[in-house]
């Protein structure tokens, strides 16, 4: 007996310990955590998503998410769905980080991703918090080719502006900053000295003239705060050819919605230069 059990005990020893069981009832309070779930975890793992995941506005796994329960993140939530992984990045109130933390429930903190290289690394977080450390690198390794199948930016150096309802500006050390560089262009932000976010009204952004603007939904207005995006005056300095529309599904959040974000990118530049694949 003892000699059959002998080879199981030594190739524990040699990984570093047994293993530990993987998670069965796994919620996320957190939009970004949703991504990383929906792409890495057995369907039966995930007992609950943040309610977000189901709007497909801001959503990019909205369809998959449609399956799971959305919630809130209240205490009453965490008694009611009893478990023992949760995934967060700055969301749930204190009621329920205190039920979790009275009932020794393992709350993962996921960064806020603000690179692919961020974006690598969490992948490999949660496949590994949640049993399945191949699924982090089998994705990792996706998103690369996706990304190398993109070809050579085109961006050109030229100028870009990532607008905002509301006349913020997309600023440095954000995500959508990363991308810009990787598809060849350079920041407006950059150029204006401006932080991660900051105000810059229709007039200002005129006088910039960037070469390329990107808006998120911007060719619908649903209210006061996407009107401007669609200003005339805005119309008549950048060409409506060079208004290059990113969903916000896409940008919300750093995660395996990243290549599809890259290639929206780059398929509008190409586009507006004439040059669609």
């Amino acid at each position: 007996m003892l000699r059959r059990a002998l080879p199981f005990f030594l190739a524990a020893i040699a990984l570093g310990g047994p293993a530990q069981a993987a998670p069965k009832r796994i919620v996320s309070l957190s939009p970004c955590a949703d991504q990383y779930l929906l792409e890495l975890a057995d369907p039966g793992q995930i007992v609950a998503l943040n309610r977000f995941a189901r709007d497909p506005r801001i959503s990019w796994g909205w369809r998959k998410a449609m399956r799971y329960p959305g919630i809130r993140g209240s205490a009453e939530e965490m008694l009611t769905l009893k478990p023992d992984l949760v995934f967060s990045s700055g969301f749930g109130t204190p009621a329920a980080l205190a039920v979790l933390k009275s009932r020794h429930v393992k709350l993962v903190q996921l960064p806020w991703d603000d690179s692919f290289e961020s974006i690598e690394r969490t992948a490999r977080l949660v496949a590994a918090e949640i049993g399945h450390p191949e699924r982090g690198e089998a994705l990792v390794a996706t998103m690369r080719a996706r990304l190398k199948a993109l070809g050579p930016p085109p961006g050109r150096g030229r100028v870009a502006a990532y607008y905002q309802r509301r006349g913020y500006l997309t600023g440095q050390g954000t995500l959508i900053d990363e991308m810009m560089r990787r598809a060849g262009l350079v920041n407006l932000a950059t150029r204006l000295n401006r932080p991660m976010l900051s105000y810059l009204s229709v007039e200002q952004m005129a006088v910039a003239r960037p070469d390329i603007l990107f808006v998120e939904n911007g060719r619908t207005v649903r209210d006061k705060g996407t009107e401007m995006l669609q200003h005339p005056l805005l119309r008549r300095v950048i060409p409506p050819a060079r208004h290059i529309d990113i969903g916000e599904a896409l940008t919300t959040c750093g995660g395996p919605s990243y290549p599809d974000a890259m290639a929206a990118m780059v398929r509008g530049i190409r586009q507006a230069d004439g040059m669609a694949k």
